[in-house]
């Protein structure tokens, strides 16, 4: 249940049980109510006793923690970063991602933006607005459409396009990832273009359910993939088990690559995981030449990064590489 303030019309949920603190006009004295279920808080504000209460049957009494209101005023701040989440009206930058084994476009991956004619809000904070005010799932809802509107419009064939997603918003994937198929269906994308990036892996506890979430997407015919994935998450029998078409590896391994031994031996051990289970890797964060080349000579068959190209608007092709 969720009441819209009064000043800024940022929606207001409330959480149960809890506790309500009212003030009237011109009173420093608040009244405090105590309540089980939000039908009854509900119920009580809506009662001539809340109209009637002053400073409350159960005597004056400030609120005991400063968070709520620190909270409000986090609100009142971010009411652009609310309304654009709420309203949907986010776009998708492109970054080119690369096969090295015929200097082609394989791909591009969406990143989150806001319009240029706007207030221009990075998705850092739109990430953290939405984790605060319970919006997280929404926005990982809105940034997927926003994905899938920019495949339409800007990327042609069988390029694919890589769409991250957070599994931790997606609680239910039967029901909470239908909104996201009937958008492809909508614009008439083919499922087997979209690649759906499992982000910030290394933080994944339930991996069972993270393989539910998986198994939905390629039930519909998508790829699926693992972002940053580093020494931790690289065993065989998690990825035997998770069974994601492609690994991103962590840019952390691919820094230097070309003089660090340690990253090398780490490199050649993902390659041979992945060529037993059939796992298509990709390297991003590309930013050197000699990274690069180290790559494509070890025959890690993606890349990615900003020495490739960086994101734009625009589905951009990057030097020295050509649609196939």
């Amino acid at each position: 249940m969720k009441y819209e303030c009064a000043h800024c019309g940022i929606p207001l949920r409330f959480y149960e049980p809890g506790r309500l603190f009212l003030k009237k006009d011109g009173d420093a004295a608040w009244s405090m109510f105590d309540y089980e279920h939000v039908e009854e808080a509900d119920k009580w504000l809506k009662s001539s006793d809340a109209k009637m209460a002053g400073i409350g049957k159960k005597g004056a009494v400030l609120p005991e923690k400063a968070a709520s209101f620190e909270e409000m005023v986090y609100l009142f701040e971010q009411k652009e970063a609310v309304e654009l989440i709420e309203s949907g009206e986010l776009i998708s930058y492109l970054q080119p991602i690369v096969d090295l084994r015929d200097d082609s476009i394989y791909g591009y991956e969406s990143l989150l933006r806001t319009p240029a004619n706007d207030k221009q809000i990075s998705p850092g904070v739109l990430f953290s607005t939405a984790a605060k005010t319970g919006l997280h799932s929404k926005l990982d809802q809105r940034a997927r459409e926003a994905a899938i509107r920019a495949r339409k419009d800007q990327i042609a064939g069988n390029v694919k396009s890589f769409i991250n997603f957070l599994p931790s918003t997606i609680y239910n994937p039967e029901f909470c990832l239908r909104h996201t198929f009937q958008v492809v269906e909508k614009y008439d994308i083919d499922p087997s273009n979209l690649v759906f990036e499992v982000v910030e892996t290394e933080k994944i506890i339930d991996v069972l359910h993270l393989k539910k979430v998986l198994a939905v997407y390629q039930r519909e015919g998508m790829k699926v993939a693992l972002d940053d994935v580093g020494a931790g998450f690289s065993t065989l029998d998690m990825l035997s088990s998770l069974r994601p078409d492609y690994v991103k590896l962590d840019r952390s391994y691919i820094s230097y690559c070309d003089q660090n031994q340690e990253n090398q031996t780490f490199l050649n051990e993902a390659l041979r995981i992945a060529d037993s289970l059939g796992i298509t890797l990709l390297a991003e964060g590309i930013e050197r030449q000699e990274e690069l080349d180290y790559c494509h000579a070890s025959g890690i068959p993606l890349a990615q990064g900003y020495l490739i190209g960086k994101p734009a608007a625009e589905a951009a092709i990057p030097e020295g590489f050509s649609l196939s």
